[in-house]
């Protein structure tokens, strides 16, 4: 059986009898099983998927199947899916088991999407490569000595590898467009509080935002629509009414905006800005208009981002005690030496170190310096990108600083890799939309993403533009 790329095509061959959902579960089953060392998946559903493949054959032959209907997506292992397992990569919660699902996967069940597993990730969605892992590291299936990018790697990879036709990530920092641009596919963070965070394993609330991987961008807006809208278990979740995504909408100029600093940096890959800068010029020879500006307060989004979400993933991963579920120390023999063994054995080094650099930034004489700075000069990035927003239409820059990297390069300093999301990280603070294209390839034969950016609650509006993109 040939791979689809998208669900159009699929649900036609569904419809005339070429192929079945039960046919479809057992080719992805079978390349799960065929590609196991790449690592993406934590655990496979594959009673469960082949028995929800049986109902919804029976949907579509009584015209009752719903949107979804054969479309077989992979979760990431820290969004909740009832009586299975959860971790979010970590021993931590070794063993745990939901007891409810998330609103979004609810909302894809009731559209007929077949759940084939759960997929690897960085541990509590920390990291840019997805090797901080208790499952261990992901690898790319476009050339295995290389990482996927995290922390939705096992998500990119599954979808990049034909193991599944769709699937979910969480986008922190830019765990979904990363990853995307490493493997080649589409990613899509939609604006905060657009898709309900319910049933989503919290590492940064205010920053936390789930989102598609899929390999074309009508999948990318048919998913992004059935899961959006208002949410009563969340009360982040936006109550605006969602707009309609019409792909279909006549072609128009658009102004789009560029940081010159970030472009234009030394640091930057050279390769990378000689993409980056023909794609502009693909842009303004394609009648749009695109302009450099500055932004003053580009130096301190990368800290701004790591001084608010380690603080809020030191106040929410306070919960993981070893008392209540999930690992506790086998050494432990009183209430401190269980608080103190059970998360010192349980957490990996990468989110220990963030819980302290958080903690730290939350203490006693250090509040106001770090933390409380750090909320003001969030706020002054927000203003800023509205009164961007007031003159272009979009922001572009490339999704990453480079291509994909080694598995086993060695970073001497590890706030190195802090930098990877020094192009991805404005749309979480701002809570804009954003959204990483496979439009581009590095000179190592690599992908390389392109990133824009759109003001919040715009995602009508990006994705008709990036189909645009997409069909020239």
């Amino acid at each position: 059986m040939a791979d689809y790329s998208n669900l159009q095509a699929l649900q036609s061959d569904l419809s005339n009898g070429k192929t079945s959902c039960t046919q479809l579960v057992e080719h992805y089953l079978q390349k799960i099983e065929d590609n196991k060392d790449l690592n993406a998946f934590v655990e496979v559903y594959s009673h469960d998927a082949r028995s929800r493949a049986t109902v919804i054959d029976a949907k579509i032959k009584h015209g009752t199947a719903g949107k979804l209907a054969g479309m077989v997506i992979g979760v990431k292992d820290n969004i909740a899916y009832q009586d299975h397992g959860l971790s979010a990569a970590s021993k931590i919660l070794e063993g745990f088991t939901s007891l409810f699902s998330a609103t979004c996967v609810e909302r894809l069940l009731e559209e007929d999407a077949i759940i084939i597993g759960r997929l690897n990730c960085d541990e509590f969605a920390m990291g840019s490569s997805n090797r901080f892992s208790h499952y261990g590291p992901v690898k790319n299936p476009l050339d295995k000595n290389l990482v996927p990018g995290g922390s939705s790697g096992g998500s990119a990879t599954a979808v990049a590898a034909g193991l599944c036709m769709a699937s979910l990530g969480s986008d922190t920092g830019g765990s979904i467009r990363q990853p995307a641009s490493f493997t080649g596919i589409y990613g899509f963070k939609p604006s905060y509080g657009r898709i309900s965070r319910h049933g989503l394993i919290a590492f940064a609330s205010s920053f936390d935002q789930i989102g598609p991987f899929a390999n074309s961008i009508e999948d990318t807006a048919l998913l992004y629509e059935v899961m959006a809208g208002a949410d009563q278990y969340d009360n982040t979740c936006s109550q605006r009414e969602v707009t309609p995504v019409s792909l279909d909408g006549e072609k128009r100029a658009h102004k789009i905006a560029y940081f010159k600093d970030a472009l234009e940096n030394a640091s930057l890959d050279p390769e990378v800005r000689a993409q980056a800068e023909a794609f502009i010029e693909k842009l303004r020879a394609a009648g749009h208009t695109v302009e450099g500006i500055d932004f003053p307060l580009l130096e301190y989004l990368v800290p701004t981002y790591y001084i608010l979400s380690t603080a809020e993933a030191s106040s929410n991963l306070a919960r993981y005690d070893g008392i209540h579920f999930g690992y506790r120390s086998p050494n432990a023999h009183d209430l401190e030496s269980t608080y103190k063994l059970s998360r010192t054995e349980g957490f990996g080094p990468e989110v220990k170190r963030r819980i302290l650099l958080g903690t730290f930034v939350l203490s006693s004489g250090y509040y106001d310096a770090y933390y409380g700075k750090a909320q003001k000069t969030r706020r002054l990035v927000s203003d800023k990108t509205n009164e961007i927003f007031q003159d272009y239409d979009f922001i572009f820059s490339p999704t990453t600083p480079h291509t994909a990297f080694p598995i086993d390069q060695v970073e001497s300093d590890p706030t190195q890799m802090y930098l990877e999301d020094i192009f991805t990280v404005h749309a979480n603070i701002t809570g804009c939309p954003s959204i990483s294209l496979p439009l581009a390839q590095h000179k190592n034969g690599l992908p390389l993403g392109m990133q824009f950016t759109a003001a919040k609650y715009e995602e009508a509006d990006l994705l008709q533009f990036a189909q645009t993109l997409v069909n020239n």
